[in-house]
């Protein structure tokens, strides 16, 4: 029976799981949610792994990238093509947002808005830096992990042969997590089940309804961008065809679904982007926590624009040029600060609410169906992460071309 089951490619394993949880969402009601602990477990199980696996596998790519001026190119590369995703991610939101129409009167349940705190920019640059690197591990503070890492790995490069007992304990290290990670990976299939069957037995399809509309428009946004923008990039400058990307991807997809975590999700994107996508383990293991970081366009981009349209409908509040801009540039830069972790999609909306003079208690209209949102949100991030792995690593010839499937096709085409 095992050897039956691994003989089933692994993306249709964590599919089927995904369909036979919702199924079992719909079928069991409110008892599916004495699935959640098989979802539990999975979640668990990966968060064990993502500060060891960020803080080896960052140090290891920066080692095994010891020209500085390469490493300058490519972090230069890749965060200009976050930043490029993320605007058009809150124009596609803005322009779903604004051709929706959202009927005369909404009639939601609302739920209580906690009062929510935003630190100002200063205090966000200086807690970049940990005052305990130790204390930044053991809380999983993985913004000051990955630059205590960066400070490590570029050290290590400059002291050189003095520190290569160092780096081989590094690269031992970062190995011993990439085996560990496979074999969490074994629990996907489980862990999506659980957590499916926990989502739609606890809201329901009618509790949904209301708000309907407002899914939907997210929705809609996230697979416009999906396809549109991010197959767009694959096809011109990925080197394979944009059907066997999104084959290659849709495990981390769908993990990101249902965990809603970026972080939760970088085991398995990192297995898709360096055994599918070819790309080199150096460069995966730099971009995939940082894009987990500050590649937010479903969060900071579609979401923020859609839910701003949104309240100001539900409040009557009419928006002029002057304010989508204001929502297009303020969901921009909030895609580089919003943490891949669930829900903190919320609190940045209040920055994009509090700019264009929208009251936040609008907040309450949406919060009780935030948790189906940000699933989509979350696999359009990690998705979004997967390709500028595969673009950028491409153009700096990180990614074995010959090994890619669909090459062939895609250069004749």
């Amino acid at each position: 029976m095992f050897a039956f089951w691994f003989a089933i490619p692994f993306w249709q394993r964590v599919l089927g799981a995904l369909i036979l949880g919702v199924i079992a969402g719909l079928v069991l009601g409110e008892t599916a949610t004495a699935l959640k602990p098989l979802g539990t477990l999975f979640i668990n199980a990966i968060k064990m792994l993502v500060v060891p696996l960020v803080f080896f596998a960052l140090i290891t790519s920066i080692t095994s990238l010891a020209d500085n001026q390469k490493m300058g190119r490519l972090a230069g590369k890749t965060i200009g093509l976050f930043l490029f995703t993320a605007f058009i991610a809150s124009l596609i939101g803005l322009t779903i947002g604004s051709l929706i129409n959202w009927g005369d009167a909404l009639q939601l349940t609302t739920s209580e808005v906690r009062e929510r705190t935003i630190p100002p920019v200063a205090d966000v640059i200086t807690n970049l830096i940990p005052t305990n690197p130790v204390a930044a591990l053991v809380n999983g503070n993985v913004l000051q992990i990955i630059i205590f890492a960066s400070l490590v790995g570029i050290a290590i490069n400059v002291v050189g042969e003095k520190a290569e007992p160092m780096k081989k304990v590094i690269h031992a290290g970062a190995e011993i997590m990439y085996q560990i990670t496979r074999m969490v990976m074994q629990l996907t299939p489980l862990g999506v089940f659980g957590l499916m069957a926990w989502a739609v037995g606890s809201f329901g399809l009618a509790t949904l309804l209301p708000l309907a509309k407002f899914i939907g428009a997210v929705y809609l946004a996230c697979l416009i961008h999906i396809v549109l923008v991010y197959g767009g990039l694959v096809k011109m400058f990925g080197g394979m065809g944009v059907r066997a990307f999104f084959k290659a991807v849709l495990p981390a997809q769908l993990v990101a679904y249902s965990s809603a975590s970026s972080y939760g999700t970088l085991p398995v994107s990192h297995k898709v982007v360096t055994e599918d996508l070819k790309v080199s383990k150096s460069y995966a293991s730099f971009v995939l926590p940082l894009g987990a970081t500050i590649n937010m366009d479903g969060c900071g981009g579609i979401f923020p624009a859609i839910a701003a349209i949104f309240i100001a409908h539900i409040y009557g509040i009419p928006l002029d040029a002057l304010d989508y801009l204001l929502i297009a540039g303020t969901a921009t830069l909030a895609s580089l600060g919003t943490a891949g972790v669930p829900g903190t999609a919320m609190v940045m909306l209040t920055v994009t609410l509090s700019v264009v003079g929208l009251p936040l208690e609008g907040i309450a209209f949406i919060a009780a169906v935030d948790r189906i949102i940000d699933m989509m949100r979350t696999a359009t991030n990690v998705t979004g992460d997967t390709m500028v792995a595969l673009v950028v690593g491409r153009s700096e010839g990180l990614v074995n071309e010959q090994a890619l499937p669909d090459t062939a096709a895609t250069v004749n085409s």
